[in-house]
């Protein structure tokens, strides 16, 4: 059986977009690994990080690059209420991907259970790729799978569309 080419990476994703890279997240929560520092300062006293921290690396300017392209980068969340510690953090650090450009929404998981969600988390560019974020039951990110199959795409797209407009915008949405 052939190899599959490995999953583009978030700047190369990213940068091949011309009209809208559409993130969906589908966990409550995720191993923190390089973020443990700043989610345990987080948890201790609610501190989030600067937008010029380490902790930001190339996020924040790759989504501002992006934005100043006229590419829309969409955020949707799908959480479980009450939420999760991590989903809080999530909350808490958001400001700093809206003041990039991204905008971001929130949909608690009672109002998802009559949409057609697929199995991961995915980023979906252009409607033409798709870069499934995979995860272990930890929440450890094992490695992505990437896919141009129509019917993926057509999934996400459905999937990612039927979300956002069911979804609260960050500004509203309360935990």
């Amino acid at each position: 059986m052939p190899q599959k080419p490995p999953a583009p990476s978030f700047e190369d994703l990213l940068d091949s977009a011309r009209q809208h890279a559409l993130h969906l997240e589908l966990r409550d929560v995720y191993a923190v690994g390089e973020e443990r520092e700043v989610y345990d300062a987080f948890l201790r006293d609610g501190s989030v990080p600067a937008d010029d921290s380490e902790f930001w690396g190339g996020w924040l300017p790759l989504v501002e690059r992006t934005v100043a392209r006229g590419v829309k980068v969409l955020r949707a969340r799908v959480v479980s209420e009450p939420v999760t510690e991590y989903i809080r953090f999530e909350h808490a650090i958001t400001d700093a991907n809206l003041r990039a450009g991204e905008e971001v929404r929130w949909l608690p998981r009672r109002r998802a259970s009559t949409l057609s969600l697929p199995g991961n988390d995915f980023w979906l560019i252009d409607d033409q790729v798709v870069r499934f974020n995979v995860f272990s039951g930890d929440g450890e990110a094992l490695e992505p799978e990437h896919t141009e199959d129509p019917s993926a795409v057509k999934l996400c797209a459905e999937a990612f569309r039927s979300v956002w407009d069911l979804a609260t915008p960050h500004a509203d949405y309360r935990i």
